[in-house]
């Protein structure tokens, strides 16, 4: 009778114990995941306030913010690979950019909507923001109202080229419209972020 030996035993001991790398792939996957979710919670906060139009119009405006945010990211993020060349993920820029568009379009028509309340001449958050932190309107609010609407020319302008272009544009002599429409749509990105972040400072210092 062959005895199993003591090596093999181990093995098959230790087998049954998940790797550490695998723990620490599990932890980081689950933070990220909690993450997203918390950071999607936040235009449900609006819903909690005592004013009826934080409730709505901040809402509103939060959600569709938040949403052309995440799309405008993600458009902006393969711009990287695009501008190297890629061509696997062309299909995928131009519906996010088509769809980028339509966000920041929501997005900024839900911010007017929202900023007639901001501009009340009585409880008003403006009035109430410039007369004790002034700064705040100064510096984010200033940012904030101007910088955005630079995210719809942007994504419409990259949307028509790279529609019009098709697949073309990858070839060696539209490299320069690839180029441009690559760092188009990577600063499409950076205002799309600074006025959300801008934004969630206006909104904590004073709500509408």
């Amino acid at each position: 009778m062959v005895q199993p030996s003591i090596e093999s035993n181990t093995s098959t001991h230790t087998s049954t114990f998940p790797r550490s790398i695998d723990i620490a792939t599990v932890c980081v996957y689950g933070i990220g995941i909690l993450s997203a979710g918390l950071f999607l919670f936040l235009p449900v906060v609006s819903l909690l306030s005592p004013s009826p139009w934080q409730r709505t119009m901040g809402a509103i405006h939060g959600s569709a913010a938040m949403l052309a945010v995440l799309v405008i990211a993600y458009a902006g993020h393969l711009a990287f690979p695009l501008l190297r060349g890629s061509a696997k993920i062309l299909p995928q820029v131009r519906t996010l950019t088509f769809w980028s568009s339509c966000l920041a379009f929501l997005a900024i028509v839900s911010g007017n909507w929202a900023y007639m309340r901001y501009r009340a001449p009585l409880g008003g958050a403006r009035a109430w923001i410039r007369e004790n932190t002034p700064l705040v309107h100064y510096l984010f609010m200033e940012y904030h109202e101007f910088t955005v609407l630079f995210t719809l020319p942007l994504g419409v302008a990259c949307t028509w080229v790279l529609w019009k272009y098709g697949d073309s544009i990858l070839e060696k002599k539209n490299r320069p419209v690839l180029a441009a429409t690559s760092i188009a749509l990577m600063a499409m990105m950076f205002f799309a972020l600074g006025g959300f972040i801008s934004g969630l400072n206006v909104a904590k210092t004073h709500g509408l």
